[in-house]
């Protein structure tokens, strides 16, 4: 190698020590993410680090690489849903009182369905599609669609709760909110997957959720087009058309599946970067189904996470009872419940596994520390060979090249640390 090479790594390794070994790890995926003009130079900086990484890691530089979480690969079906999980331990007063809101969250969903299915693959003249702009947002989420449809139906929900329950609260997508320090709030999204609804695929759905004291106590999750509906009550098994129902996940994210609505839900650097580094933990990445993609993981059929950003509180309250009645585990991204009063705080990133095994999986993931190349540079500012990356791409985070490479130096770390 030339000797620029060995000089810079060798300043990296001084320096990187001092942390633990996961550094250097975080080290060859960041540049590997943002160089693919020259694969030579990629591949010797990569054995150069590989070197070095077996003189100065020990074994547990390794934490940063998945590790098995014991058995065959395989699949874990939930055996005891809704009692197993803490989160659905919500105190109320009186139990039948949750029937009674459930059946009236089923309503709901009646009414709303006669007001979407009319609309239901029609002209864009006919739905009278508009675009709703919004800042601060992902790319995804800044401009969305919207339809009368969207519109009747919330009218037609928070008129019924109006008049059957005056003094609860209400946040909807389309008309706001109305009370929400209430005991007691309902949330609504009339369609949530829009952009499916106006172009005639039926993964959209209509959630209903009623919070108690800012805590998701019923989930409701109906696709009025295939008249399927899940209904999650805390404390309960959940139910798909009336059947109880369990998730059904492997047991190592290598094998799971996993759904997002969008890649463009995440926000360019870390939100990205972290993403990026589930879609390389999973078996594979399957997008567009929106709400629909937690009810195929609460139901069994094949799904096994959903990883997901930059979400409204009425994109996922309905999505916890469901889930969590399945016996499945549903978050933010650092393991936090999704309520009310922590909305702000997990920023709308939610993370869905159809058990503990692999939610805690993607939990490491999405929490290891990331580095950019400017903290790289910050690491030996005077370095020849760190000066280069000042010329290099930002960032290619959907590079093949740069992800075949990123495979190959891990690879090569494990080969040279052994187990």
């Amino acid at each position: 190698l030339p000797p620029t090479f060995r000089t810079s790594a060798e300043n990296l390794t001084t320096t990187a020590t001092t942390d633990n070994g996961s550094f250097f790890i975080q080290v060859i995926c960041s540049l590997t993410m943002r160089t693919s003009k020259s694969g030579v130079g990629v591949l010797a900086l990569a054995a150069s680090l590989v070197v070095l990484l077996e003189r100065a890691c020990n074994s547990e530089a390794l934490a940063y690489v998945d590790q098995p979480y014991g058995g065959s690969p395989g699949r874990i079906a939930a055996t005891n849903n809704a009692n197993n999980n803490p989160r659905s331990a919500t105190t109320i007063s009186d139990p039948k009182l949750l029937e009674k809101y459930a059946a009236f969250a089923s309503t709901l969903a009646d009414v709303a369905g006669k007001e979407i299915q009319p609309f239901w693959r029609q002209s864009r003249q006919a739905l009278g599609q508009q675009t709703k702009l919004e800042e601060d947002r992902s790319v995804f989420q800044s401009a969305s669609p919207v339809t009368i449809a969207d519109r009747a139906a919330e009218w037609a929900m928070r008129e019924l709760i109006a008049q059957h329950f005056p003094d609860h609260g209400i946040y909807g997508e389309e008309y706001g909110i109305k009370d929400v320090d209430a005991d007691w709030v309902w949330v609504l999204d009339p369609i949530d997957g829009t952009r499916s609804f106006i172009t005639g695929k039926p993964l959209f759905g209509t959630l209903i959720s009623l919070l108690y004291k800012g805590t998701p106590v019923i989930g409701c999750i109906d696709q009025c087009v295939l008249n399927e509906r899940w209904l999650g009550i805390a404390g309960q098994e959940s139910t798909f058309n009336g059947r109880p129902i369990k998730t059904d996940g492997v047991i190592s994210l290598s094998d799971a599946e996993m759904y997002s609505t969008s890649p463009d839900m995440f926000q360019d650097g870390d939100e990205l970067f972290r993403f990026d580094a589930m879609r390389g933990a999973v078996k594979s990445t399957h997008y567009g189904a929106d709400c629909y993609a937690y009810a195929l993981v609460a139901s069994g059929f094949g799904a096994d996470v959903v990883v997901e950003a930059d979400l409204g509180l009425y994109d996922y309250c309905a999505l916890v009872p469901v889930l969590e009645g399945a016996g499945g585990v549903i978050s933010d991204w650092t393991g936090e419940s999704l309520t009310l009063e922590n909305h702000e705080s997990s920023k709308g990133r939610v993370i869905a596994s159809a058990n503990s095994l692999l939610h805690d999986q993607a939990l490491q993931i999405l929490n290891r520390p990331t580095i950019s190349s400017d903290d790289i540079l910050r690491v030996s500012p005077d370095d020849e060979l760190l000066a280069l990356l000042k010329e290099m791409p930002s960032k290619q985070p959907n590079s093949n090249v740069s992800h075949l490479l990123c495979g190959v130096m891990l690879g090569e770390v494990i080969a040279h640390l052994g187990p």
